[in-house]
């Protein structure tokens, strides 16, 4: 299979490169960041993206969307951004293979943060969205977009909601930032009340996932979630980081939640299951594996 992902330099479009060339697939790059050393790939102008020339130069049987904003505070600060990046992008990348490659199928990474606080667990594609800031907001606009090209055009789309995802390389959001924190100071504080949760999908997971969905999904303007199946309380992933790291610290919960977070997630993977999916890195050992990497970034 002909294979382009865009966005493949961030984490998990650069995770996803490495694990489709290892399946035998024809695969192609494309981002804003130079490249030298890969002739199967394409840069793209960072703030007027244009992706008519890629998709009528080649014949993509299928496209996976790994570009866009992931902070949920800067979002917050840069809304036009945000939307520009998640939004906008997808729309153009559609109406590109809409006019090029009709037929290509179009995966594009959406995010849990569309339900906001859901109101039971685990929570099911079926379930009601509310998100909680506008990162959430433009990730489920973007969804729509996925439908509106299937429904009014027939182009063949699927969106993945990922929940949160982990992993080496991955260089922001919890886990790093409290590696961060832990190397300067002996004593750290936490936001929330510990009794928030998360569903952590390991990198390699997230990525066998999306080979599932691209094997299996109607492409309907498919919705499917993607997690571990299973709700860690940010309490107990504090002692695993701890107990993994080996990094003596004391550390406190201020009992404030920050704007844009939701409480509590958990994934009803049923549908992705159906797929053939089967989670293969638990939490601990996710934990350890992306401790592993951290130190030896040092």
């Amino acid at each position: 299979m002909k294979l382009l992902i865009i966005g493949s330099k961030g984490f998990i479009g650069s995770h996803s490169i490495r694990h489709f060339r290892a399946l035998g697939f024809e695969v192609f790059g494309c981002d804003v960041v130079v490249e030298y050393n890969d002739p199967n790939y394409f840069q793209v102008d960072a703030t007027n993206a244009s992706y008519d020339e890629i998709f009528s130069s080649h014949d993509f049987e299928a496209c996976i969307n790994c570009a866009g904003a992931a902070s949920v505070p800067d979002s917050f600060v840069h809304p036009g951004r945000d939307f520009h990046l998640n939004v906008h992008t997808v729309y153009s990348i559609l109406e590109a293979i809409r006019k090029n490659t009709p037929s290509c199928k179009f995966i594009n990474l959406s995010s849990a943060a569309v339900y906001g606080n859901p109101a039971e667990l685990p929570v099911a594609e079926s379930s009601d969205t509310k998100p909680l800031s506008p990162y959430g907001c433009h990730k489920l606009y973007a969804e729509l977009i996925c439908d509106e090209f299937y429904r009014y055009y027939g182009i063949p789309t699927c969106s993945v909601r990922i929940f949160s995802a982990y992993g080496p390389g991955l260089q922001k959001q919890l886990f790093w930032d409290w590696y961060q924190k832990v190397k300067q100071a002996t004593s750290i504080t936490l936001f929330g009340t510990g009794k928030e949760s998360r569903d952590f999908v390991f990198i390699d997971d997230v990525v066998q996932a999306v080979y599932c969905v691209l094997q299996h999904s109607s492409f309907k303007g498919d919705i499917v979630n993607v997690g571990n199946g299973k709700e860690v309380f940010i309490e107990r992933a504090i002692e695993v980081f701890q107990e993994k790291s080996r990094m003596e610290f004391r550390y406190t919960f201020n009992n404030q939640v920050r704007t844009g977070d939701p409480l509590n997630w958990a994934a009803n993977i049923a549908k992705l299951s159906s797929f053939g999916y089967k989670p293969k890195v638990g939490f601990e050992d996710g934990i350890n594996q992306y401790i592993q990497w951290l130190e030896e970034k040092k």
